[in-house]
């Protein structure tokens, strides 16, 4: 008798010192905002509408895996530790039995998912786990939903999953895809994704001329629209950069943060586009945060003068990471400044457009209010431009700096052509001030800088000195040859004949590789003379180069290649970076 009271009393101890922990994560659980309490089997199960039961027999369950009880949540903590004195009898006695003759009999359990409910057996469990035990032996009745749970199931996802539930009853899409996930990790998504698929459903109807059933559009909206951009979300490693979010998260942040761009930006945003958005708010390391904050630095003291622009070959890699390899070049950039002279941009733009299926972006940044009557004029000799043209198109006119707003909206486009009305003086202060200069030093994407002259761009001119740039400058003469059939022409100016010509055989080895045929020529002395040159003597209707070599301050103080020809050539010329 004096045996088994001690044994008794040990157990009332440890039942105090399971109690005492419970009070403690109760306690910080409240701090963090963090649920602790055991859901309410009755309730889970009216959310998700059950819809029968199985009898599974005996089982080994994990205990992390209980997350609820039938009438005794109130009772413990979520991993079952005691919250109320009143069972401290019925839990010791209970303690004392896994240590007798008779053991414990398995308790009973609800299974929902990967998740269970005590049916029978709270205090073995909240024992067991006080043991150390990670399973223990259960009655299992399995009961159907059509939402499976989790064991990180809590009150607020549960709200999600009934939400998800009523999602799927309005389009049975479980029904048609067995597999379907479109978990959520916040309250209130579905009723956004139903949006989605009611707009969708719209257009499918005019599209189709006739009604279309909400199930119907749901599917098409799921294979068509949703799951290729959630493919190409997870492809490219994009879900890593958010932890705790779901594909169908992302799909949802993504469709925000495209309307919002959308509303800035006055234009519609590709898909591809906004993937690459949301690439780039994922992209957070502590490198870009110090180029950001050196670049926050030089625009405020020194207007943006100074900054080196993206890392060689960002745009190459965003864009093969996203688009077609046979359609680079989706949207285009005009700048437009409304003189006279301005206009040849526009017209050769429009020749791109046209040769790409591209859409066509014009921007008229201004420091001033423009008058209704100089808006208008602006819109409609746009508008003559491409009246006869099925290019889709924008004119946004709006305030602002000019290099900053150019560089800001390239991100979302793939090529920037502009009039090329002021380029870089030749002298230190000239460069300094040029506008130009600072837009080819800090734009993002391919600038074609065009005079007052619209070529066909059928015969290119590479300018190709194996520098990063120039390799940039390469891959994008290969694509021109292969989808505009331009022919090339390859030209390396170097003092020493033998380093031009092996420039040359760099080249010829790309090219050759990507059966992409050209001529090719070797030239010493001035840089920028041989180009002009060359290009004159071979017939070519544009130049392809590379962006400037040198970081920015060298570049005011030395000069450039490209900033000699900027002044000088008569023909449009592809600055690539």
């Amino acid at each position: 008798m004096n045996q088994y009271l001690e044994s008794y009393s040990a157990a009332i101890n440890e039942f105090h010192r399971a109690r005492n922990q419970a009070q403690l994560k109760v306690l910080l659980a409240r701090l963090k905002g963090e649920p602790t309490d055991l859901l309410d089997f009755e309730e889970v199960r009216k959310r998700l509408k059950a819809q029968g039961m199985i009898e599974r027999g005996i089982k080994q369950i994990p205990l992390n895996a209980i997350v609820g009880s039938l009438g005794r949540y109130h009772d413990f903590t979520r991993d079952f530790l005691p919250k109320q004195d009143h069972i401290k009898d019925r839990w010791a006695r209970v303690r004392l039995a896994f240590t007798g003759l008779s053991g414990i009999p398995p308790i009973e359990v609800y299974q929902i998912g990967e998740v269970y409910f005590v049916k029978d057996g709270n205090h073995r469990v909240s024992v067991a786990r006080q043991l150390g035990a990670t399973h223990i032996q259960a009655y299992v009745t399995e009961v159907k939903t059509r939402i499976p749970l989790t064991p990180d199931i809590n009150p607020e996802s549960l709200i999600i999953k009934e939400e998800y539930l009523e999602f799927l009853e309005k389009t049975r899409l479980d029904f048609r895809y067995p597999e379907i996930d479109l978990s959520v990790s916040v309250a209130g998504q579905y009723r956004i994704l139903l949006e989605h698929i009611e707009v969708h459903r719209y257009y499918m109807g005019i599209e189709q001329k006739r009604e279309v059933h909400l199930e119907e559009a749901a599917a098409d909206w799921y294979e068509n629209y949703y799951l290729p951009i959630v493919k190409r979300i997870s492809e490219l490693g994009i879900l890593r950069s958010y932890p705790n979010r779901t594909p169908t998260d992302l799909y949802l942040f993504m469709s925000e943060h495209r309307a919002e761009l959308e509303k800035r930006l006055g234009w519609e945003l590709r898909t591809e586009k906004a993937i690459l958005a949301l690439m780039d708010k994922a992209q957070n390391n502590l490198l870009e945060r110090f180029q950001d904050f050196f670049e926050k630095i030089d625009t405020h003291l020194f207007g943006g003068k100074f900054s080196g622009g993206p890392p060689v070959g960002e745009w190459r890699h965003r864009t093969i990471a996203v688009a077609s390899p046979s359609a680079l070049i989706q949207d285009i950039l005009v700048p437009i400044d409304g003189e006279e002279g301005g206009w040849f941009a526009v017209q050769q733009a429009r020749k791109v457009a046209e040769r790409e299926n591209a859409s066509l972006r014009a921007i008229h940044v201004l420091e001033n209010h423009l008058s209704e009557p100089e808006t208008n004029h602006l819109q409609e000799n746009f508008e003559n431009i491409l009246q006869d043209s099925s290019i889709p198109h924008d004119l946004v006119i709006l305030k602002g700096d000019i290099a900053d707003t150019i560089c800001d909206r390239s991100r979302y486009i793939d090529l920037v052509v502009m009039n090329v009305r002021y380029p870089p003086g030749p002298q230190p202060l000239d460069r300094l001030v040029s506008g130009f200069r600072e837009l080819v030093q800090r734009c993002p994407r391919p600038i074609l800088a065009t005079p007052q002259v619209v070529s066909p761009l059928t015969r290119g001119l590479l300018a190709f000195n194996g520098s990063p740039k120039a390799q940039e400058a390469l891959f994008l003469s290969v694509y021109f040859a292969k989808k505009w059939s331009i022919s090339l022409t390859v030209l390396s100016v170097d003092e020493k004949e033998s380093q031009a010509q092996k420039y040359l055989n760099i080249a010829r080895k790309q090219l050759t590789y990507r059966q992409v045929t050209a001529e090719y020529v070797r030239r010493t002395g001035s840089v920028s003379e041989a180009i002009l040159s060359t290009a004159s003597a071979y017939g070519s209707d544009f130049i392809i180069v590379g962006g400037y070599g040198y970081a920015p301050l060298i570049q005011v103080l030395r000069g450039s290649v490209v900033d000699e020809l900027l002044r000088s050539s008569p023909i449009p010329i592809l600055i690539c970076r």
